[in-house]
């Protein structure tokens, strides 16, 4: 294997492992293929073999047209855009907020730390409903939850109704973290997803860092509870597109790799009976590969528009619920899955500390920033994280198509990893200048674009982090997700305390210490990139482990 990548030495193809680009010189243990059996894509991409293959169903998400795929993308985003502003977009008003409750700006803060757990442990719960009987009317709960929640807190009158709103609404608000990039594995192909991914989080990020620019405006002009109330407006607006045009994504079809096994095995039986009397080598083969094209292909009617608006279609696996709530606690300790959950979990988390001690410095000397200005520090990160989506998807899938050219057309979600070098650089001067510029009071301009950095950085690392996970466990990517996403747990720990830490040791001691963990977590993509493949064979051959993790 070219560029470090160990080879497994027990299984010629590794669960993962794909044959991406339709080339000649594919290595030997995939040439028992038959190729005619393959669907591949079109236009630019029809040298492409599909990724998973999709069956012959018109019902088979993966065969609905671009346009609908992506008018799902888009409604979700838009929906996972307000999930992550309804956090820190009270952020710029800690002050005014914390004054008007009655509470300290260490108290209030406890707020978001609160909000951030309750989606931690939703995750828990969600997964489970999500996993059995699919994604749309979890989704559909979660817009309720958030619809009602936003206009709870907006009618909140003390402390503890509002913590209870936001409590309420941190329920609501998991789905948006975690189902959202298994719809995409649902409905694209590997070699679209990553652009795709980069779309989600360029809503969710971009919610994150303009939610907070806008609330300085309106917590100035209209008052806090207005934050709340244009929530409520929005996801009033989002939930029946929701409802109308989000269907289920979920669906059942054979394995990628069990149709290319089957398919695989047919053709070298074919070889075998050339050496046979030729009438019955002829008529044994006609009869393989009636066989395996009936493999596969589910014939039913479409539906109709108004059978997709059923909330509920199905149920999507025998497994029991029991047994689906204790997968990511499992899949929490493979290799993939940890590497993501600490580089996607601690630099996001370090992110929310920005959100929680930015009004604490700003409005404070030598800055005294109003709210409003103190809203406006988000222009930085909206404008970079913005430009960091655009980028990190598109380089991300033309990295894997370069190097699965270069690989005799074979994929490896190894492949998904080299753009993280361009994160980490952005990243270790958006985090140790942030520190640096605040504690030597330099020009408010230099702290402010380190923030937009340290953004931008998870914006460019994302497409690769959720894309070597979804493409080396597709069937987990669920429990996968709940895993990577208890990083909430770490995220609550110190939030609830990173105010009376920067207190205590001041700006520059805080992110050196931010700084140096970033880098730590960023160093074992290396191992990552070398042993990955080895690691998805030896998890693939664990029968045990197989059988426990995969579906009944």
């Amino acid at each position: 294997m070219p560029w470090g990548i160990l080879e497994d030495r027990h299984m010629s193809l590794v669960p993962g492992t794909i044959i991406l680009a339709d080339q000649s010189d594919v290595p030997e243990e995939y040439r028992n293929i038959n190729r005619d059996l393959l669907k591949h894509g079109t236009g630019k991409n029809s040298h492409i073999i599909l990724a998973p293959q999709p069956s012959d169903s018109p019902n088979d998400p993966l065969n609905w047209p671009t346009w609908r795929k992506d008018l799902i993308l888009v409604i979700v985003g838009l929906s996972a855009g307000v999930v992550g502003a309804y956090g820190p977009m009270i952020s710029p008003g800690f002050v005014e907020i914390a004054a008007a409750l009655n509470v300290s700006i260490n108290t209030l803060s406890q707020a978001t730390a609160w909000v951030i757990l309750l989606i931690g442990l939703s995750l828990f719960i969600f997964n489970p409903l999500a996993k059995k009987i699919g994604r749309r009317p979890v989704y559909i709960m979660s817009s309720i939850i958030m619809l009602t929640g936003s206009i709870w807190g907006s009618l909140a009158k003390d402390y503890n109704s509002f913590l209870g709103s936001r409590v309420w609404s941190g329920v609501g608000m998991a789905p948006y973290e975690v189902l959202v990039q298994c719809t995409i594995a649902d409905i694209y192909y590997v070699h679209q997803r990553a652009t795709r991914i980069a779309i989600w989080n360029m809503f969710l990020l971009c919610g994150i860092s303009g939610g907070a620019l806008i609330a300085g405006y309106i917590i100035e002009d209209q008052g806090w509870q207005w934050t709340l109330i244009w929530c409520a407006i929005i996801f009033g607006i989002l939930l029946p597109l929701v409802i109308l045009f989000v269907p289920e994504t979920a669906y059942r079809r054979q394995g990628y790799e069990q149709q290319l096994a089957a398919r695989g095995a047919t053709t070298t039986q074919d070889a075998k009976t050339e050496t046979s009397e030729k009438k019955d080598a002829s008529s044994e083969q006609e009869s393989a590969r009636v066989e395996t094209v009936e493999t596969g292909v589910t014939t039913e009617p479409k539906e109709s528009f108004l059978q997709s608006l059923r909330l509920w279609s199905g149920i999507y696996t025998d497994t029991p619920l029991w047994k689906i709530f204790l997968r990511p606690c499992v899949i929490f300790f493979y290799p993939a899955v940890l590497w993501a959950f600490l580089l996607y979990g601690v630099t996001l988390t370090w992110i929310v500390v920005f959100s929680v001690v930015n009004a604490v410095i700003f409005t404070a000397p030598p800055y005294n920033f109003s709210v409003s200005e103190t809203g406006l520090i988000s222009l930085s990160p909206f404008i970079l994280t913005f430009v960091g989506e655009v980028v990190s998807g598109p380089l991300n899938d033309w990295v894997c198509l370069y190097l699965s050219k270069k690989n005799r057309g074979i994929y490896e979600p190894e492949f998904r990893l080299p753009p993280i070098i361009i994160s980490f650089l952005v990243g270790v001067v958006g985090f140790f200048g942030f520190g640096a510029t605040i504690h030597f009071q330099t020009h408010w301009s230099g702290p402010v674009l380190c923030f937009g950095l340290a953004n931008m950085s998870l914006a460019l690392s994302n497409a690769s982090v959720f894309g070597y996970v979804i493409d080396s466990h597709k069937e987990l990517s669920e429990e996968a997700f709940v895993a990577i996403n208890a990083r909430n747990l770490l995220t609550f720990g110190l939030t609830y305390f990173v105010n009376d830490w920067l207190a205590r040791d001041g700006v520059l001691a805080v992110f050196n210490v931010l700084g140096t963990i970033f880098i730590v977590v960023n160093v074992l993509t290396i191992p990552l990139w070398i042993y990955g493949k080895r690691i998805r064979g030896y998890i693939a051959r664990n029968k045990a482990l197989y059988k426990f993790m995969h579906e009944d």
